[in-house]
């Protein structure tokens, strides 16, 4: 955003100032910008900032007239509005000219950016920006009234035409990457029509919640792939930390990856009568001595704790690095390990930190009720709802609760409270403050876990929120990254610090695919876990070890706790039976 070239020195890219801004803040200081934040107009929710002096004006160029085919701007200096085109004829260049020396500075009334009449460019001034982005976040909280420009109706509110869920299939180049690093599985049992690997799991005393999650993780693709193609073995692994007495597990180790993987091969060896996880149990037992007993747990808690265990081995092994951020650490890291971004501004100047932390899930509140009761929220599930813009559609229309609005209250603009004040490095003084949350990275799996359980600690008791919850079958991340939430707060201004997160957006695929939700029904004391698996296009319910094939009408109504979405490019299924072929 300069209007000079860079020029290379000592192998450096050195940024060239206009020395028409320079010269004009010299002149005015940043009186002029200040003055320019009574006529900030912000489109909800957070969208770009324009300039005008009343919400409904309409601007045009003072020497022409026009305002439609042409950009505008307003002279900082008198506020004469004026037009340019890249390739024609410039009234801005021309105003700039015309005028004694200290108008070539000027503002684009679309987009609140800084222009230089006399280089024809656009120019950066952090200060100019920084306010501009404050006014953004604090429209989005504070909110604006009438203030903000209106906006027109979000073109995902308009009627759609229902659009039947059609499965992936990869094209000629997705199928070499596919055959070259991995092996198709018989997904199929010919005998009794299910998926290979779908086998019951034997309740040894309120371990439902234990159960439910392992039905998720055993279809989890990567980590399915992972034990299938023997990348643990459990026999070298025993034989290593035993000291070459593979036999002798007395005095070993606990690694619950060696009991995931003594799972695996028992799971999908073929025999389908439900199988006991005992000594998965037993081994999770002296890894959480604190959770070893019959009661019931939080299913939650269990997936927490179990991919804890199986990172804190390999860290004792000391064979791979340690930190969970760049998530090759492990297995479980890498296939369930992201990175969540977290903006604090000074609402005082502007300055913002940004933290980076590691997570393994995404833990959601859910939306604010608006009057939809539970009952009639269920009934109105059984409707299809197979992409993301679909079910936010109906929901608005019926006041129910969705993933994707979860998802953007989770990644919304927050103004803290009083109590809350962060120390501000540029005020140096406590400052109130705005937050943001986005997502730095993508994991390969993206596990979301609904906040059901409330705890009061005023009124010292516990409940369960019975609300439903609609979520898509298709999400597509991209709205909730780091590098599409900076585009929406900073628009073309590009901070220096802020290059990696735009660069990131085309990392990782952000379309994914639900294969596996985890219910709970009952009350917080007295609840059971249950898992929907989506194998081969069908859905089964995993209820301990009954296992049977259920619609969707029936997932769809079902109280959704933990949602797990694998990236799309991955969702392959192997084999599909050719019916009459």
């Amino acid at each position: 955003m300069s209007s000079r070239i860079n020029q290379p020195i000592n192998g450096q890219i050195i940024l060239q100032s206009c020395p028409h801004l320079a010269e004009f803040r010299a002149i005015n200081g940043s009186k002029a910008f200040r003055a320019l934040q009574d006529c900030l107009r912000v489109k909800p929710p957070g969208g770009r900032a324009a300039i005008r002096r009343d919400p409904h004006e309409l601007p045009r160029c003072g020497a022409c007239g026009d305002f439609a085919h042409s950009r505008l701007y307003a002279c900082m200096t008198c506020a004469a509005v004026s037009c340019h085109a890249p390739t024609g004829s410039s009234h801005a260049a021309a105003h700039a000219d015309s005028v004694p020396v200290g108008h070539e500075i000027a503002v684009d009334l679309d987009r609140a950016e800084l222009f230089c009449c006399a280089c024809r460019d656009q120019v950066y001034d952090r200060d100019f920006d920084a306010a501009v982005v404050l006014a953004q976040n604090s429209a989005s909280i504070l909110g604006g009234g009438s203030s903000r420009l209106p906006s027109p109706q979000p073109e995902n509110l308009r009627k759609r035409r229902r659009v039947d869920y059609r499965p992936w299939t990869p094209d000629l180049r997705e199928r070499v990457f596919l055959g070259s690093c991995s092996t198709p599985l018989d997904c199929v049992d010919p005998s009794l029509d299910l998926p290979w690997g779908l086998r019951g799991l034997n309740n040894l005393g309120n371990t439902c919640f234990m159960n439910s999650v392992l039905q998720a993780l055993l279809h989890t693709p990567p980590l399915r792939n992972y034990f299938l193609s023997d990348r643990h073995n459990r026999f070298f692994c025993q034989n290593k930390n035993n000291g070459g007495n593979a036999g002798n597990n007395k005095n070993g180790r606990v690694c619950l990856a060696c009991d995931m993987d003594a799972m695996f091969s028992a799971v999908f060896s073929g025999d389908r009568t439900p199988y006991s996880p005992a000594k998965f149990l037993y081994s999770w037992w002296q890894h959480a001595a604190n959770l070893a007993s019959y009661e019931q747990q939080d299913a939650h808690e269990f997936f927490i704790s179990m991919l804890d265990g199986i990172h804190e081995k390999v860290e004792k092994n000391g064979q791979k690095p340690h930190s969970q951020g760049n998530g090759d650490c492990c297995i479980a890291h890498r296939v369930f390990s992201g990175i969540l971004r977290s903006d604090v501004m000074c609402m005082a100047c502007g300055f913002t930190s940004t933290t980076y932390d590691p997570c393994i899930d995404i833990s959601l509140d859910l939306e604010p009720n608006q009057g939809s009761s539970s009952k009639a929220a269920a009934a109105a599930s059984n409707r299809s709802c197979n992409g993301e813009a679909d079910c936010k559609n109906s929901s608005q229309n019926r006041g129910i609760s969705t993933l994707v609005g979860c998802l953007e209250q989770f990644t919304r603009v927050e103004r803290l409270g009083p109590d809350q004040k962060f120390f501000c490095q540029q005020c140096q003084v406590r400052q109130e403050s705005l937050k943001q949350m986005s997502i730095r990275k993508l994991p390969l799996v993206s596990c979301f876990h609904i906040k059901r359980f409330e705890h009061s600690s005023s009124r010292k008791m516990s409940r369960k929120v019975d609300r439903y919850l609609q979520f898509p079958l298709s999400l597509d991340m991209s709205p909730y990254l780091s590098s599409s939430i900076l585009r929406s707060r900073f628009g073309n201004r590009i901070f220096p610090s802020d290059e990696d997160e735009l660069d990131a957006s085309t990392e990782f695929p952000s379309e994914f695919e639900l294969f596996a939700v985890v219910t709970h029904s009952g009350k917080l004391d007295a609840g059971h876990y249950v898992t929907y698996l989506r194998l081969s296009n069908q859905w089964y319910k995993c209820d301990d070890a009954w296992v049977t094939q259920v619609d969707e009408d029936i997932v769809r109504a079902a109280q959704g706790y933990m949602m797990f979405y694998v990236q799309k490019m991955l969702f392959y299924k192997a084999t599909e039976r050719q019916g009459g072929s």
